[in-house]
């Protein structure tokens, strides 16, 4: 099957971007080229809102440059859609003649509605967020969302954003204390004109390259040890640490600083401020960024219509059968996998052991469903290759610590890996945690031997604790040698991790006379 290839050019008024996507074999789109120009387009318009001959012609040569790297590609697809700054451009038509004419692209020029709904669309789709207002700052214009159960509420455009605060409030390239208390009162007259921003009490999710650029910022001040940066979660005292933080550089330090790129050195405190005033002003629970935004809501738009839906049902379920298709997941070895821990988990929650407990059985089934993944790279370090392929890769639905769960009960190998694997991350959890997280990993890694050979041979499983002893019967409708030789071999790590005897006696099935496992 031939690869398809899409792209999408985003002309924004601070940024134009060329973005172009591979689908998968999974359905996901990845990103495969990510070019990005500076045009600062905001400042090309005149008085009279009219954009001026300097600026059509820069974005001009900007597209056209973008059109050498598409023509190395065979797409399928490109679409070229712009906002604030053409959107608002007395001559927007003839900015759209005239690109069509001189680069073949034809543009969609996005309505303040559409802007903002493609940003919502882009998080519902890429989340796990149920209730939440987002906030995707450019450069002319603030965009605003309140969703509930996934489904919008509210929309609105702000005429503001981080160029033009800039104009507005700033005299050179780094703000004053009293020019960001000036910002602050215009922003809290803008927010309260919109009553449905206040009240919630839901996370405020941010969109866009001011937002990216703050959580980077967050990443290298904290040297944060996890990739990625979809689903980051950080707090309004995070936010204010940082905004104090670049406060006290001159420009010509702002400009080196770690995780802010050089071009939004000058408009990065009035983005800062504009979600710190957001913030203080919803009083939100949290800041998550979504690194998917408009580009990705337009995309979503394509890939749900063909289902006949506006959204994915359970963003998780498709990530996690997105990882099936990526890594040859095998259903049937889940199944038997997933049903054999659970009735052990069971019976430990049953008799309080182990800190396990009915909420942390979603931990269980997700570990079920990726253990020992690294296995698909190379079976001898398959525990290694499992854990950073899971804590490293962007799992939509799942925000970092989820995430950081499910990679060390997947990759669980033995008590001393697990405190090799959790070290960076001591201080993310409690002692009982880490001691949960140990019993939930060695439970996962006893089962998955239940089925070493794949062939499906455990039919019905009997599990009961008797005078601080875990006892499981087994009854299989086939010889059960190999699965026998694992189970006793490995089940040494549940016992270390229970503190308790675990014994396994395996009998044919037409010795049990109970219900047989559900395939």
């Amino acid at each position: 099957m031939n690869e398809e290839n899409y792209a999408i050019i985003d002309i924004g008024s601070n940024t134009v971007r060329l973005v172009i996507y591979v689908r998968e074999k999974s359905g996901r789109f990845k990103e495969i080229e990510n070019v990005k120009a500076v045009a600062r387009l905001r400042n090309y318009l005149d008085d009279d809102q009219y954009l001026s001959e300097e600026g059509i012609h820069k974005l001009i040569n900007i597209v056209r440059s973008f059109k050498e790297v598409t023509n190395t590609y065979e797409l399928n697809q490109i679409l070229c859609v712009a906002t604030a700054t053409i959107r608002q451009a007395k001559n927007q038509a003839e900015i759209a003649n005239r690109l069509e004419a001189e680069t073949g692209y034809k543009t969609q020029i996005l309505s303040e509605d559409e802007e903002a709904y493609y940003g919502y669309l882009a998080v519902v789709n890429s989340t796990d967020i149920q209730n939440g207002i987002t906030v995707d700052i450019g450069g002319g214009s603030t965009e605003v969302t309140y969703f509930e159960n996934r489904e919008l509420k509210y929309s609105h455009s702000f005429p503001f954003g981080a160029l033009n605060l800039k104009q507005m409030f700033v005299k050179k390239d780094v703000p004053t204390d009293k020019e960001m208390h000036q910002m602050k009162g215009y922003l809290r007259e803008q927010f309260s004109t919109l009553s449905w921003l206040k009240g919630h009490r839901v996370p405020l999710i941010g969109i866009g390259g001011s937002a990216r650029n703050m959580i980077q910022v967050d990443q290298a001040l904290k040297s944060y040890p996890l990739a990625g940066l979809h689903q980051y979660r950080i707090y309004e005292n995070d936010i204010a640490f940082i905004k104090n933080y670049l406060m006290t550089l001159s420009f010509k330090k702002l400009q080196k600083v770690e995780g802010l790129t050089k071009d939004r050195a000058d408009i990065i405190l009035p983005a800062i401020e504009v979600f710190q005033s957001l913030y203080e002003h919803m009083d939100a629970t949290s800041f998550i960024l979504s690194r998917k935004g408009l580009r990705d809501g337009v995309f979503y738009e394509q890939i749900t219509s063909n289902f006949g839906i506006a959204m994915f049902p359970n963003v998780r379920e498709e990530s996690f059968n997105e990882l099936a298709v990526d890594f040859n997941i095998d259903y049937k070895h889940v199944h038997q996998v997933t049903t054999i821990a659970t009735q052990i988990f069971n019976e430990l929650r049953h008799h309080g052991v182990g800190y396990v407990m009915k909420s942390d059985y979603e931990l269980l089934k997700r570990g079920a469903f990726v253990f020992n993944l690294g296995e698909y790279i190379d079976s001898e370090s398959s525990s290694q290759h499992t854990f950073y392929l899971l804590a490293n890769r962007t799992i939509d639905g799942l925000l970092h610590p989820e995430r950081l769960k499910v990679a060390l009960v997947a990759s669980y190998k033995s008590k001393q890996t697990f405190k090799q694997y959790v070290d960076p991350f001591k201080h993310w959890f409690v002692k009982e945690e880490k001691k949960k997280l140990c019993v939930i990993g060695a439970l996962l890694k006893l089962a998955y031997c239940f089925d070493s050979t794949r062939r499906n041979i455990v039919k019905d499983i009997h599990v009961c604790m008797r005078d601080d002893e875990l006892i499981i019967d087994a009854f299989c409708d086939q010889e059960w040698m190999p699965e026998e030789y694992q189970v006793e071999k490995q089940k040494k790590h549940l016992e270390k991790a229970l503190h308790m005897a675990v014994t396994v006696r395996f009998h044919y099935s037409n010795d049990s006379g109970a219900t047989s496992l559900k395939q």
